[in-house]
Parts: structure tokens; sequence; C-alpha cells
């Protein structure tokens, strides 16, 4: 098994090629569902670029939409989360209900051919499982369908137990594969997270992939926040747990060289908040410590100084699998 050619990790037609193919087609994960539980409440993101927001509608319905007015494509929310009334573009002042019917569109007067009822916010598909909310501007399959084994994989885990308890964002200059290819193998453990290895039977460590899954375990030492499990689901969302909780992460695209990621870490109520701290930042500092091996990679792929090289069988199956979706999203579109 070979690398992928690096070129797809460092394109620009191939970034907005799988903002079209891959990003606007898939699930997406938004967060816990408790942000959204008060009417009025939402919470605004980018997926790849593209503005969106869920909502709790005054009549209780959970609804999605582009985070686009309809007159000149402002943006109408920030992003982050709050509570909204009617919502009001910035840039010219349309309004429109937290349902996404046009309600003001001030100076316009009776102009001609001018109808509100044809400028609504543009829906997109919404939905919850097991206390979180995931998002679709068009999903080519149901969320049940993308989450594949995920769901048979948590089954036993009390996740929407879980509240919510801090967000964390982070940002650094690799593309999203090439982080995604670190996570969903240990073999980088020894010489990255020094600390995290002394933590782990490393020799026991086994990475194994399934539909949309990839699921890394390991046999703690005494210490370590984590339980032993950390899991990654197509295209780009993780969960890890740990004593009393869990987090989860989405690998978002800003652009073919930089990418975010946004963290939610959720507690059951047993950890203290000084024992929660410490899982928080014992996480925190073990994902900062992969952005420097992403960023160099980086470089080493957009200077053409790379070739593909050989993939482990036992410890790269996960990247493996992922590389292998990648290409079929983008089989025909681009010469390998």
């Amino acid at each position: 098994m070979l690398n992928i050619d690096p070129g797809v990790y460092v394109r620009r037609e191939v970034f907005l090629a799988e903002r079209e193919a891959l990003f606007a087609t898939t699930w997406q994960l938004l967060g816990p569902v408790a942000k959204l539980v008060e009417r009025r409440s939402y919470v605004a993101t980018e997926i790849a670029g593209m503005k969106v927001f869920a909502v709790r509608s005054n009549d209780g319905v959970l609804r999605a939409f582009r985070n686009v007015c309809r007159h000149r494509g402002a943006r109408l929310l920030p992003e982050g989360e709050g509570t909204c009334g009617p919502i009001r573009c910035p840039y010219h002042q349309w309004q429109f209900s937290d349902a996404g019917e046009l309600l003001k569109a001030p100076w316009y007067g009776e102009e001609a051919g001018f109808d509100m009822a044809d400028w609504p916010l543009e829906p997109i598909a919404v939905g919850e499982w097991r206390g979180l909310v995931f998002v679709a501007i068009a999903p080519a399959v149901g969320l049940l369908e993308q989450l594949g084994d995920t769901v048979a994989e948590l089954a036993g885990e009390p996740i929407e137990s879980y509240a919510p308890v801090r967000s964390e964002r982070m940002v650094f200059e690799a593309n999203w594969k090439i982080y995604t290819d670190n996570f969903v193998e240990g073999l980088h453990i020894p010489g990255i997270h020094p600390a995290f290895h002394a933590a782990i039977d490393f020799e026991a460590f086994q990475t194994t992939a399934h539909d949309g899954l990839v699921r890394m375990t390991a046999p703690p030492k005494d210490g370590l926040w984590y339980r032993g499990k950390w899991l990654w689901m197509w295209p780009n969302w993780t969960l890890s747990l740990f004593q009393g909780g869990m987090n989860t992460s989405r690998i978002n695209p800003l652009d073919e060289g930089r990418t975010e990621l946004i963290y939610n870490f959720y507690f059951d109520g047993s950890q203290d908040a000084e024992e929660q701290e410490r899982t928080i930042q014992g996480t925190l500092g073990v994902v900062r410590e992969d952005f420097e091996v992403c960023i160099e990679t980086q470089k080493n792929y957009a200077s053409g100084g790379y070739r593909p090289g050989p993939l482990s069988p036992r410890h790269e199956r996960g990247v493996a699998y992922f590389q292998a979706k990648v290409a079929e999203v983008l089989a025909g579109r681009f010469d390998r």
C-alpha cells in the first residue's frame, strides 16, 4: 500500500472539488444538541468555507440554513452560538424569521415583481443522533447510513447523557487530510507524543477500519485520562472516550493549506472542575503536539520533494481506508 499523490493535499482545485463533492454532500458534526434546546438558540459555523447555522425556531422545531442573506449574500449570524429574534442582515437590513421566511425588505416599496415569499433563507438538512447535531448542505445519504458501524460501536456508551462543558478552536497551517492521516494511526505516538506513549501499552495498540469508522485502541496505564479508545468517523469528525466523559472534534478545512479543529468536551458530573480541566488541557496538549509535524509535512508535499511511500499493514490501516475514501470521492476529477 502506498500513500496517494501528495498533490491531492496541496492543490487549490482539489480543495474546491472536495468542497463540492465531499463537504457539501456529507453530514457534518455541528456540536451538542444541548446548545440548541432553548427556543431561538442558534449555532453558526463554516463547512469548508460554506457558512451555515442551525436554530431552534420559536415553534420548537430544529432547522438549519445557509448563513447567507438572499439579497446580496452577506453573513447573517456571526460564527459561534447565541440567541436570535428575527434574523436581521447587517448589510441592508433584510429580516428573516427563525423559520426562514423573509419578513422585511426595507426601502423596496411596492416594486413590481417583488414578492417576499420568493426569498426565504436557503434550508439545509439537519439531524440529531445520540445528543449530537449534524447538518448537511445536500446530503448524498441519510445520517445513519453515513454513520455506518459507528452506531453499533457506541451503542453501549451513554454519550447522550454527557453534558457539554467546553469548546475550543485551534487553527494550523496544514491540509485537513494531512492531519487526518495523522489522527487515524498510532505509529507516530512514540516519536511525537512521548508522555502519551509512556502512558499506554503501545505494543498492544490496534487500529481497525470499518464502515465509516476507524477504531484505535490501546490499554491505558494508571494516570491516563483516556479510556483507551479513539474513534474517527468519515469524513472528518472524531470521538475519544475518557473516564466520566468524552470529547468530539470536527476537522474543518479553511483552504488547501489551513485547517481548524473544533473540539467539544463533555462530562457526566463524576469529575470535579479541577479534574475536568486536567482532562481538557491534557487532551489539547496531545493535539497541539501534532501540529508541527503536520505543518512540516505540508511544506514537503507542496515543494514536490516527497513521493508516495509505503503504509504499514498493521499501524496504517486507517490511513489506507481514509485515503481510499478520498480517492473514491475525487475519482475522475483529477489525474493521479
